[in-house]
């Protein structure tokens, strides 16, 4: 098996669908008034439920993809899922009214499902000891594409409003070709299990994923985790505005850092961390560091102090993939789709839920009739949730 070959695609794969995500961020009041949704207003309205959709979409088919892939392979369904992202983009290029970008962003959320079968494969070809490492390079090429993404939106929307969907659509096309020819079968037919009606079924799924031995505690841990997590794409540009003033270019320019301590942390200090700490060692320190940097933001007044406590928050992105190793190194490679499926709904739950909770919270801390002033008790709501999942942590020593 041309293992190095395939890793290249898979984390090629996973860079495209991070890009595809945040390709949008730059362009997406021009495109909502190109498909008239209204005023700026109005416009960040529908752009929110474009974003729920797409998340809701991913809940709904992630458990259903992966154990798709356990039972008829990984390499049709990640190929297929990239054709139909290509297909997407060139939707919504074309959309003229909002109805159409509507249905191209939930199309996008069933194709982004190939993170599943992506994680799986990872699964598939890496020796137990090295999941938790290789984990770490799936989330690195994620940190990568989100900083490629709206950087690449920026420069290339100059062209057009729809360039940045032709551009996607393009490198989505020339990734299926690439994955012809380079991505070997991951699962052979003896380890496959049959597809039954109830995988389609994303709450049963997800149940039973939480009955397997072992897997419950990470899956909680994880779901609570990225929920609190989700304060940083959801409020980062409204706190960054209301506490420091920053226009547009301040916060991309911080978000673009903040990717890339996201992947340097992944892609360096991860496998570093495994190799000397071990997986346990390594959690806590995530988690550590997530709770300094999330009471941090929630207090502070000082950008100086923004940018020392950024490292700190890439540093928590620790976490996740050594929880997901956790979970992965708990089940059998027949289970491995089911379980990065469900991994994915619960991720898909928290970017659905979150924003319904953290922006009320932040709303009611900076009106004016409200005492204390206080913008950042989002933060600091998210950093209670992961303390209270500390009792959970210990168990997975």
């Amino acid at each position: 098996m041309k293992r190095p070959r395939a890793i290249y695609f898979i984390l090629i794969t996973l860079m495209i669908d991070a890009i595809g995500v945040g390709i949008v961020f730059p362009i997406m009041p021009d495109l909502m008034e190109r498909v008239g949704a209204g005023s700026t207003g109005q416009g960040a309205l529908w752009g929110g439920i474009m974003m729920a959709a797409y998340a809701a979409a991913q809940f709904i088919c992630a458990p259903a993809v992966g154990s798709i892939s356990d039972a008829f392979g990984r390499k049709p369904v990640l190929l297929i899922s990239l054709v139909m992202l290509a297909l997407d983009y060139v939707i919504m290029a074309l959309a003229g009214v909002y109805w159409v970008l509507l249905v191209g962003r939930i199309l996008a959320g069933v194709a982004g499902a190939t993170y599943i079968t992506a994680t799986a494969y990872i699964a598939d070809i890496s020796d137990p000891k090295e999941r938790a490492a290789n984990f770490g390079l799936v989330g690195a090429a994620f940190g990568i594409g989100f900083v490629l993404g709206p950087a690449i939106g920026g420069a290339v929307a100059a062209i057009h409003v729809t360039a940045p969907f032709w551009f996607a659509a393009g490198i989505s096309a020339l990734n299926v070709v690439f994955g012809l020819f380079v991505l070997p079968e991951s699962l052979p037919p003896e380890k496959r299990r049959k597809f039954g009606a109830r995988d389609l079924n994303p709450f049963s799924a997800i149940f039973s994923a939480f009955k397997l031995p072992g897997v419950g505690i990470p899956l909680i841990c994880i779901a609570v985790f990225e929920f609190a997590n989700m304060v940083y794409p959801t409020l980062w540009a409204f706190w960054t505005r209301e506490v420091f003033g920053w226009e547009a270019l301040y916060i991309g320019v911080s978000l673009a850092a903040y990717g890339i301590l996201v992947a340097l942390a992944q892609a360096v200090v991860m496998p570093q961390a495994i190799k000397r700490l071990g997986e346990f060692r390594t959690l806590v320190l995530g988690l550590t560091a997530g709770v300094i940097s999330l009471v941090g933001f929630g207090l502070t007044a000082s950008v100086a102090a923004v940018f020392l406590l950024m490292p700190l928050a890439a540093l928590s992105d620790l976490a996740p993939p050594t929880m997901t190793a956790m979970a992965a190194n708990k089940v059998g490679e027949d289970r491995q789709g089911l379980v990065q499926g469900v991994i994915s709904s619960l991720s898909s739950v928290a970017a659905v839920g979150a924003p319904l909770v953290m922006t009320p919270l932040f709303r009611s801390f900076v009106a004016e009739e409200r005492l204390p002033y206080l913008p950042g008790v989002p933060f600091l709501f998210a950093a209670l949730l992961v303390v209270a999942i500390a009792p959970l942590v210990v168990r997975l020593r």
